[in-house]
């Protein structure tokens, strides 16, 4: 194990809060849970410099100033901003000189919480700066306010409530391009040939030629806005045809694969356990 960096100065207002808590079994076997959370209402000489921690903290700016140095790159912290790191990776945030920062933060860990993060790092890591913070600033509150009470249901609320604050992030890390009013023509037009003809062979060299698009652009944008690969996809929509057959038809497996435009049984099983965890006939007999 790598050794654990930390490096802190409080230089902090007597009204700064700062939570320990130390989670149920149940919390970290199967929630998003508090490790530490807090207000801080910081001046200089306030830093923090740490590695190797097994934790994720998020960070958002009330007023005042911070700078924040991650992945070798410098950051300004304003008002507005907010921040998510993986405390693994090596990073080192202060106060400003001019003026006291003002924050509120979370370290928090659990089932998920490397997803969510991959998922807001996906286009890079970035400051997130918010125009309509009120969900964001409450959300934190309530989690500090939840914990400072030790009310009895707070690790539940508490996963609930960092798994909604999240999602609402990644929302709003993502390119302006992303969503789908944006999504170029032909990305709806190869998903809807799939959908209709799933049962026939369909190569990406034939999709390219079909819609005149190099067929490395065609894949590359189709993942992008889409989240998987044109293959992906296409066995996808064969599997849930699949899953359907199973449930309310009483053709053999061998039947199905073919139906579902795969030829080989043993290949169709393969694909199928893959992705749903059990064989065909063990799914069959799950649901009826």
């Amino acid at each position: 194990m790598k050794d654990y960096l930390e490096r802190i100065s409080l230089t902090l207002s007597e009204n700064s809060i700062r939570l320990i808590e130390t989670a149920s079994q149940t919390a970290k076997n199967n929630y998003l849970y508090i490790q530490e959370a807090g207000y801080f209402q910081t001046r200089y000489p306030y830093f923090t410099e740490r590695q190797n921690l097994n934790s994720f903290l998020l960070v958002y700016t009330l007023s005042g100033n911070g700078r924040l140095l991650y992945e070798e790159k410098e950051y300004i912290l304003g008002k507005g901003t907010v921040f998510l790191l993986n405390c693994m990776n090596h990073h080192y945030y202060e106060s400003s000189k001019d003026e006291p920062w003002e924050i509120l933060w979370i370290h928090f860990n659990g089932f998920n919480a490397s997803v969510f993060y991959e998922e807001l790092t996906k286009y890079g890591f970035g400051l997130i700066n918010l125009t309509d913070t009120f969900m964001l600033e409450s959300t934190l509150r309530r989690i500090i306010s939840l914990h400072q009470r030790k009310d009895v249901h707070r690790e539940l609320i508490t996963n609930h409530l960092i798994v909604s604050l999240l999602t609402e992030l990644v929302l709003l890390s993502m390119p302006k391009d992303y969503f789908s009013y944006n999504i170029p023509k032909y990305i709806n037009l190869i998903k809807n040939k799939i959908n209709r003809e799933y049962i026939n062979p369909i190569r990406l060299d034939d999709l390219a030629l079909e819609f005149n698009i190099s067929k490395f652009h065609m894949s590359k944008e189709f993942k992008k806005y889409t989240g998987i690969t044109i293959n992906e996809y296409l066995i996808d929509r064969r599997i849930s045809h699949a899953k359907e057959l199973l449930k309310y038809s009483e053709l053999a497996v061998s039947e199905i694969a073919y139906h579902c435009g795969i030829n080989n049984v043993s290949h169709f099983i393969n694909l199928f356990k893959e992705r749903e965890g059990v064989t065909p006939n063990v799914f069959r007999r799950e649901w009826t």
